[in-house]
């Protein structure tokens, strides 16, 4: 799925109404699903979350700074917090099937329909910032609301969006892209606060001042104390006492965890809190996660305990989960904790179903699920009894120099399953679309062409999805091959198994091209896709054959 998480933070945090109907514009924006609405009494300011498509949350997040732009007035707005504006600030995060890239395109998207839609000044942040100086939100805040009309008389500070005109009543608006933020504690079996700051010190990037061998802190030539840089990037880190739970904690805000990720913190805390004489027993998870994150880890303690980390995703997230101790303090459930999962799957989705009543449910009179949806269920089984035999081969004498690679096909295997699990799914969903477009009114010329081309469309969408499960079997044979060849020979005919399958799944989805090419007009696209279907039905063909050849010698037939 393609998400982008969005959190804007509006100069309004007393008046439950007006939250509310700015609220309401993201609620009832489609594609998007509102997670956490925040105010603070003191602070004057509401921080909002929610997620969605790339499309649905930047509509949202236009929609609610319209009506805060309607409601909040900052000439009579005061708050403990920074701020610059009615809505402050609007960062895009990517979460999942998205780049920063994309983030950063939303981010100017953004910029300029506020600029001219409702005469608002923008400036971008972060990732999405066109000057050095422009990407650090305090240097864009600095002089606040009251001192932006000032500023915008300086040309240094000319909007990056809009014209540097003043807007009292709204003020300015900052925009940005920014990696994911994960707040994290992690629990020790210790009230003590200062061994959780001096824990905290070692890990921040910011570090700690360094000291002499007498305790005292040691200057440089200027007079200022001399840093000693922590050992990790993107990581903020204090030490606090939790009165609620009777522990001392160390606080953490991962700011980019593709830089640093969580367990690798959470294992050297381990290191310094026993060099200390205390003991980490677990960690805490406030807000969410990316699903990524835990996935990571899961791999990195498989991999710690000699195991292939080619599993499937439920046993990944479970390792990191009792790995990591995050039910130390408090349950931790998956389906509240990682983002992606906060987007229910299809209610009437085909993989959800039990394997009886998937059979049943394709037995019946209607076409779809049909042969097509067949052929993706065959590659995904192809890639997981491949997973299967490199897993059964990690860690078994006799194969050691099979292990790495082993490791490496489980890991691809597992990656393949899951697409074209989705492709189950996604080839029902093309042939309903044929059939709604057929659907269409033709009474008027009008009606009429524009159902053609409807129809037109969704024959392109329903050839093309089988053309990919098409290209997947390629890699299914390849994969086959490879754990028939260097996997545990105890298992060489369910490498067998695998290629056969991967045979059906990839001739089944050349069938269905075949099929839906027939209703195509568009003749270069017709010549396009059967060339290309046909150079891989033959290239599959031949990675069968070896697969087959290879098994019937190893089972001495």
């Amino acid at each position: 799925m393609r998400i982008v998480e969005c959190v804007p933070n509006f100069s309004e945090g007393r008046d439950r109404e007006k939250i509310q109907a700015i609220v309401k514009e993201i609620e009832t924006t489609a594609g998007v699903k509102l997670l956490d609405v925040d105010p603070g009494e003191a602070t004057n300011r509401t921080v909002v979350t929610f997620i969605g498509s790339p499309e649905g949350v930047l509509e949202a997040a236009f929609k609610a700074i319209k009506k805060a732009a309607e409601l909040i007035d900052m000439q009579q707005h005061h708050g403990a917090h920074p701020r610059i504006g009615a809505t402050d600030v609007c960062p895009f995060v990517p979460v999942s099937g998205v780049t920063m890239e994309d983030c950063i395109h939303l981010a100017n998207e953004l910029g300029k329909r506020v600029a001219a839609e409702l005469n608002i000044p923008v400036y971008l942040y972060e990732e999405a910032a066109k000057k050095p100086e422009r990407r650090n939100l305090a240097n864009i805040r600095a002089g606040e609301y009251e001192g932006l009309a000032e500023k915008l008389k300086d040309p240094a500070w000319k909007p990056d969006y809009g014209p540097a005109v003043f807007n009292p009543r709204s003020g300015a608006t900052v925009i940005g892209a920014r990696e994911f933020l994960i707040a994290y504690n992690i629990n020790l079996n210790t009230r003590d606060r200062k061994i959780a700051q001096e824990i905290a010190s070692y890990l921040r990037e910011s570090g700690r001042p360094k000291k002499d061998k007498s305790g005292n802190l040691v200057y440089d030539k200027n007079g200022q104390p001399i840093k000693v840089p922590g050992k990790f990037k993107a990581v903020k880190a204090v030490g606090w006492y939790i009165d609620e739970y009777g522990i001392a904690q160390i606080s953490i805000n991962f700011t980019n965890y593709k830089i640093t990720p969580p367990h690798l913190v959470f294992d050297e805390a381990c290191r310094l809190a026993e060099k200390m004489g205390v003991r980490v027993t677990g960690s805490e998870l406030v807000g969410l996660i990316p699903k990524e994150a835990l996935l990571k880890a899961g791999r990195y303690y498989l991999e710690k305990q000699g195991k292939s980390p080619g599993v499937p995703e439920k046993e990944l997230i479970r390792i990191a989960v009792r790995t990591l101790g995050l039910n130390d303090v408090v349950p931790f459930d998956p389906n509240k904790k990682i983002i992606e999962y906060q987007f229910a799957g299809e209610p009437d989705s085909l993989i959800n179903l039990k394997i009886n009543d998937f059979i049943d449910e394709l037995s019946m009179d209607s076409p779809a699920p049909g042969g097509g949806s067949v052929a993706a269920l065959c590659g995904s089984l192809s890639a997981a009894l491949s997973s299967m035999v490199a897993n059964l081969t990690v860690g078994k004498k006799g194969y050691e120099n099979s292990w790495e690679n082993m490791k490496k096909l489980a890991l691809v295997a597992q990656s393949l399953k899951d697409e074209l699990l989705l492709a189950v799914d996604a080839d029902t969903r093309a042939f309903n679309q044929v059939m709604e477009a057929f659907r269409l009114p033709r009474g008027t010329p009008e009606q009429a062409k524009e159902r053609d081309e409807a129809i037109e469309r969704a024959d392109k969408e329903a050839t093309l999805v089988p053309l990919s499960v098409l290209e997947k079997s390629i890699k299914l044979a390849e994969l086959a091959y490879e754990a028939a060849i260097s996997g545990n020979k105890n298992s060489v005919s369910d490498a067998g198994v695998a290629g056969l399958a991967a045979r059906a799944s990839g001739l089944g989805a050349y069938y269905n091209v075949k099929i839906n090419l027939a209703n195509i007009k568009d003749e270069n696209f017709k010549k396009k896709i059967i060339s290309q279907a046909e150079k891989l039905k033959k290239d599959l063909e031949k990675k069968v054959l070896k697969i087959e050849k290879l098994i019937a010698k190893a089972l001495g037939s």
